[in-house]
């Protein structure tokens, strides 16, 4: 089964082209050292299903804000930390910005075991 890192990033509605224009280079980084696929996905319908939590509940958005949903797909765990390792490697080699277009703070971030898939 695959693995899978996913993130939660909010992000200021100001930003999301800035954050969109890193993201197609974080795409293209990944893809060139074997990602499997490569997703970022801007919250389009936050509300709420019934009985549910919500996304902007969850990351606490603040007023002019908005949340990405990220993940990227790997073979499996040892297949994503070799990808991840490439690709540190290759960003410690670019000079990153001086400001992102979200706060580091307030990302969350996991890696996932994939149990169902379909």
């Amino acid at each position: 089964m695959s693995y899978v890192d996913g993130f939660v990033i909010p992000t200021s509605k100001s930003k999301v082209a800035a954050y969109k224009k890193m993201a197609i280079w974080g795409k293209k980084l990944w893809m060139k050292h074997g990602a499997l696929q490569y997703f970022e996905c801007l919250a389009d319908d936050l509300e709420a299903m019934p009985g549910c939590g919500s996304f902007d509940g969850l990351v606490k958005l603040k007023r002019g804000e908005t949340v990405w949903f990220s993940f990227i797909i790997y073979k499996n765990k040892a297949h994503r930390d070799a990808v991840n390792k490439k690709v540190m490697a290759e960003v410690r080699k670019h000079k990153m910005p001086k400001s992102m277009p979200f706060e580091p703070k307030r990302v969350a971030h996991g890696g996932f075991k994939t149990i169902v898939q379909g």
